[in-house]
């Protein structure tokens, strides 16, 4: 493929990213829902995070394979990579295996993201940013904090995509992208974690200035517009970075599940996720750590010790859950008693490292009266103990504030918040389905079919196509799940998504969760023998 055809490929890209981002992952849960719903489905399952796996491939038993193309309207020049002109011509596909080909699917989709991410940071930046109604109307300082260091990302991206059409260009048979994404993410991507850091400055930064400035208000309506930006929010230009950082991961994983295993494609694709893992945790450590110095410093204030006081503002500690339960008064042997006043309120406060309990007081206030250390916390379900102590569990002090050993019996609102502080609790406790780093061969799954923002702390923020191992579920309607692709896990409403019910796709799905991160396994199990030695 010639310079000049790349680069006229590129130009052509029919859709913004946040439109292409949209559209594959929609297209990947119609391709498992697809797969799922097969009786006998087939040996290779769609990729977790993209829908390339699914795309057909030129030989005759594939042609049942549903066609997806990610970037396809009228505006664009191509679909995907056998697509093209030049491979159709070159008859390089009836030389290549199905596998080879989905391989280089999964490549060339990386690479045409990127030119569809680019082509949105430049629609931000010229469009948006270098506006002169919005220069006049921003402060310098103002423009600091909506737009960040956002010509550095994208000075960065085009760096990146420049590389990556070089590469495309050697050869009509891409070799491999992983080892320049490796390169990248070492010397470049350090920008997204500046970037992202901001994120919270940068949202109250726009709330603020569409509060107080309707000449800024006004503008940023006008400048939405325009048909360039398609219908596309501001805000949803403003978060393309930590979009694309994480999607990039994903992508990655995408090509780790298609290359041979043992080989040097798969060593370096390896090496690129481990790399791209760190800048992603790094930017949400970034977005976490101004939220959660803020938040240490309000809860701070509000508590007044009976006991000894404890330090409450560390660098290293953070909230996980807050809330009121019902502790129940007098001795266990009171636990069949049928009467209000057998439970009296108290109020938690449970850090990562720490837990508090409290009695609320006037000026929303809170009087501590125990405490204890998150490690020596042990919690019990009571079972078959009729209505009035439904919902109930026994939270054991292995050694409290007075240095001794306390029980309290609580009772939570429903089935699900109960639950959930027996969790938070005790976050090593079994759980009612077994986790996937059990290395069992089937766990309950579930993939998300609606986006979730996170509420409470001990919840989990869902993406679309996002698919999870269930661990525990209630009878009220939520779900505690381990997200396959980076092992986070916390609570989500059960209508965010569907089960996936194909015992075969649910195997597939938890063999590539373990190539993806056999790596990680492996310096965990070298870390395990040195502390054990």
């Amino acid at each position: 493929m010639t310079a000049d055809s790349w680069r006229n490929l590129i130009e052509h890209i029919g859709l913004l990213y946040q439109e292409y981002r949209d559209k594959s992952t929609r297209e990947e849960i119609e391709t498992r829902r697809l797969q799922d719903s097969q009786t006998e489905p087939e040996e290779t399952s769609p990729s977790e995070e993209t829908p390339s796996e699914a795309e057909p491939t030129s030989t005759t038993e594939n042609k049942a394979l549903p066609q997806i193309s990610l970037l396809r309207n009228s505006n664009s020049r191509f679909n995907l990579w056998q697509d093209l002109p030049e491979i159709r011509s070159s008859g390089v596909l009836s030389i290549l295996q199905p596998d080879e080909i989905k391989l280089q699917e999964a490549m060339f989709e990386l690479v045409t993201s990127e030119a569809s991410y680019y082509k949105s940071l430049n629609l931000l930046v010229s469009h948006f940013m270098e506006n002169e109604r919005l220069k006049k109307i921003l402060h310098p300082s103002e423009a600091h904090i909506l737009f960040s260091n956002v010509l550095d990302v994208m000075a960065v991206s085009e760096r990146f995509l420049l590389d990556l059409e070089q590469r495309v260009e050697e050869n009509i048979v891409i070799s491999d992208v992983c080892d320049i994404v490796y390169q990248h993410t070492v010397n470049h991507f350090s920008v997204y974690i500046t970037y992202v850091s901001n994120q919270t400055y940068q949202e109250r930064a726009y709330k603020q200035l569409l509060q107080d400035k309707p000449a800024f208000r006004e503008v940023i309506s006008q400048l939405e517009l325009d048909p360039k930006c398609k219908g596309l929010s501001f805000s949803s230009f403003l978060i393309l970075p930590f979009q694309r950082i994480t999607r990039l991961k994903l992508l990655v994983q995408n090509i780790l599940k298609k290359v041979e295993e043992k080989s040097d494609r798969e060593s370096t694709a390896l090496d690129a996720h481990k790399e791209l893992e760190t800048v992603v945790k790094a930017c949400n450590e970034g977005v976490r750590k101004m939220s959660r110095t803020e938040q240490m410093i309000s809860i701070q204030k509000k508590l007044e010790f009976k006991i000894k006081s404890v330090p409450i503002i560390s660098h290293s500690r953070w909230l996980l859950k807050q809330g009121e339960l019902q502790q129940m008064n007098g001795p266990k042997t009171s636990r069949t008693l049928r009467t209000k006043k057998l439970f009296r309120e108290i109020y938690l406060f449970l850090f990562n490292d720490l837990l508090v309990i409290c009695r609320q007081i006037p000026g929303d206030k809170y009087q501590v009266f125990d405490s204890a250390p998150r490690g020596l916390l042990r919690v019990e379900e009571l079972e078959d103990q009729g209505q009035s102590l439904a919902n109930v569990f026994i939270l054991r002090l292995l050694e409290n504030a007075d240095d001794r050993e306390a029980s309290y019996m609580l009772k939570a609102s429903s089935q699900s918040e109960m639950k959930r502080w027996m969790i938070s609790l005790a976050p090593n406790r079994r759980t009612k389905f077994v986790s996937f780093t059990s290395r069992l061969v089937d766990c309950p799954q579930i993939q998300c079919v609606h986006p979730y923002v996170a509420q409470q702390p001990d919840e989990l923020s869902l993406e679309l196509a996002d698919v999870l191992n269930i661990l525990d579920k209630t009878d009220d309607g939520w779900i505690f799940g381990e997200r396959l692709h980076d092992q986070e896990r916390g609570w989500f409403p059960s209508s965010m998504g569907e089960e996936i019910l194909n015992p075969k796709i649910r195997a597939q799905n938890l063999k590539e969760c373990f190539r993806v991160h056999k790596s990680d396994d492996s310096q965990r199990r070298k870390l395990g023998s040195r502390n054990r030695q």
